[in-house]
Parts: C-alpha cells; structure tokens; sequence
C-alpha cells in the first residue's frame, strides 16, 4: 500500500489556513494543524471582557473543529519576543514583525515536522495579498531562512510558483492546486462555498494586536516609559483592556471603561496601586508607576471625571499603595477641558 504522505498546516483561524487544510485533505493528505501562541494573539479577548457580542471562540481550535483534525497549540511567547523586540526585517505599519514572524512560525513548524514525522508544511499564503510577508520577493524568502525550502508548500498560490518538493515527487497533483493572488477575497469565498463552507473569520488583519495602531501606541509608550524594550504577559494582557491615560511620564492610569473591565482589573489589584470611586458609582483604575501626592490627588480627579460623580462638588476617592494601605480622598473631578488630549494613549 502506497504510504499516506502526512503534512502540517499553519491554522491562524482565518479562512485561507482553513482553505489551504482542506485542498490537501481533498487530495487524500493526512492533516494536522498547529497554532501558535505568542501572547499578542487572544482571540475576542476585548469583546469577552466587555461582555459584548456573543460567546467567544478560539478561531483556530473551531477551524480544527470544522475541518475534524487534531490542533497543536504550542506556547512560543518566550521565544518570540525577539521577534518582537528585534525583527531583522522591521515593523509594519505599527509594531508587527510580520515577515521576522512567518519565518519564525515557518521555522516552528519545520521542527515540529521533523520532531512527529510528517512530511510536509502547509501554510494559507497568498501572493500579493499581504503588504509586507506576502510579496513575491518575501515568500522564497521565508521558504528558505525558515529551514523548510521546498518543504513549504501553499496550495492557494502554487501555482504562481516553482513546485515544491511535495508537488514534483507526486504527493499532491500541482493541478488540484490553484492561482490566487493579490487582495481580493473573491476567489477564497468562491472556493470555500464550492467546499460548503459558510461560515469563517474576516480576515483583516488577523488576530495579532500588533497590527493594530492603538495598542502599539500604548506598547511603545510601556516601553518608553520603564526605559527598555521589554514586556511580561501581564503587560501585553493590559494593554488591550480600559483607558489608558498617561498624564506624566512617571505614571499612567488604567481605567475600566464598564462592568466587565472592572472585575478584570480586580484581579491586579495587589500588583498595582489603584483607585476607587466611594461616595459615587465609578470605575476603578490601576496606577502604573510612581506618582507622587500632588499626581496622586490628580489621578482620583481623573477617576472622579468618568463616575457618576462627575458633575458633583466633592467625590470620594480611596486610594490603595502597593503596600495594602488605604486612604480617602475628597476630590473636584476635572473638568472635561482640563483633561489633554494627549494623556490619552
């Protein structure tokens, strides 16, 4: 019996990964996924908090679902901060690594490979449709620094390249692979209806909150602020939740905007200073970094700004030192004109 050639496929949860398993399970491929996590990729983690929309789900483990394959999630956020602080092709956009990301994920991929027996890479790529890791000069170029060579194969845009090994030793039929380039979704959605598929995450921009503007706003503004580039999953965690108010380099506020934000912020409440509203409903807001009294009573008339206080005279404010010691301040919440712009991160 000829042997069932066996290939793993890079599943960020979008609809090309997806398309990309299923062209090879079409050709009688035996699949696997594998997704990695790097931290700057939680899935709904935002909307969850904030109670908004419906449940919730990891993108890549519900692909695995539809396509019926085993998922690996494999933990590389210790690895992949230098990809993060030290990409040698840059940033983006923003603060995104993408091309120093693929060929890093491309290379954790190919030792995964190596490391359980299977044969080949797969991965949803498609020519032209990404600005910065998808060029036709940059996907040679992460076939070859990522270790894989001609073990990468991507069905969606074979056949705008040189076949792969997989292709020329007959594993798959280079036919039953297609042409797609550029940044129209036409021809994945046209191929995904033809498979039955419905349903698939929108793919702009994937889940990586580095290609975000605001969060790299506020990362760059960590790192600005603590005087090194550097970061701990707490860190990366709170960036995506409340308002972020930086009103002197030595401190900034983090501010829960509702009723879910506050019970995440709770649990941080022994790592950090904080604030919380007393004599009026109000959120609670963490302090980063070192205040002073006269910052300290300022921050409690921030606070005092978004509770339901904030057209009253005086407002009650406790304030809590990374010590455990509480104090009550009596505050005039500020005045909206008082409040910069450029506080707000």
């Amino acid at each position: 019996m000829k042997h069932r050639k066996k290939a793993v496929v890079l599943i960020s949860g979008g609809l090309d990964s997806m398309l990309a398993a299923r062209v090879m399970q079409e050709q009688g491929i035996r699949v696997e996924g594998i997704n990695f996590y790097t931290g700057f990729c939680v899935e709904g983690h935002t909307r969850a908090i904030r109670n908004r929309g419906a449940k919730q789900r990891h993108n890549a483990l519900w692909v695995a679902e539809q396509l019926k394959i085993k998922l690996h999630i494999i933990d590389i956020m210790e690895e992949y901060k230098d990809v993060v602080l030290n990409p040698r092709y840059g940033y983006g956009a923003h603060l995104n690594p993408c091309l120093d990301c693929k060929i890093f994920m491309v290379r954790k991929a190919h030792e995964w490979m190596l490391q359980n027996g299977f044969d080949f890479i797969v991965s949803g790529e498609v020519k032209g449709q990404r600005p910065m890791s998808q060029r036709k000069e940059t996907l040679p170029l992460i076939a070859r620094h990522s270790g894989a060579d001609d073990l990468l194969l991507r069905p969606l845009c074979a056949k705008y390249m040189p076949a792969t090994l997989p292709e020329r030793e007959g594993w798959v039929d280079r036919e039953g692979l297609y042409g797609f380039t550029g940044r129209s979704r036409r021809p994945q959605i046209q191929l995904a209806k033809s498979f039955g598929i419905q349903q698939w995450a929108q793919p702009a921009g994937g889940c990586c909150f580095l290609t975000d503007k605001d969060y790299s706003v506020k990362l760059a503004d960590l790192w600005a602020s603590r005087g090194e580039r550097h970061y701990e999953i707490d860190d990366i965690m709170l960036l995506k939740v409340g308002r972020h108010i930086r009103p002197a380099e030595n401190y900034k506020l983090i501010v829960a905007r509702e009723e879910g934000e506050v019970k995440y912020l709770q649990g941080y409440r022994k790592d950090y200073a904080h604030l919380d509203s007393e004599s009026h409903p109000g959120p609670l807001a963490l302090i980063d970094g070192e205040p002073g009294p006269e910052q300290i009573e300022q921050a409690a008339r921030i606070l005092a700004r978004y509770g339901q206080g904030r057209e009253a005279q005086q407002v009650g404010i406790s304030h809590t030192d990374r010590q455990g010691q509480t104090r009550l301040l009596q505050v005039a919440p500020l005045h909206p004109d008082d409040l910069k712009a450029d506080w707000l991160l």
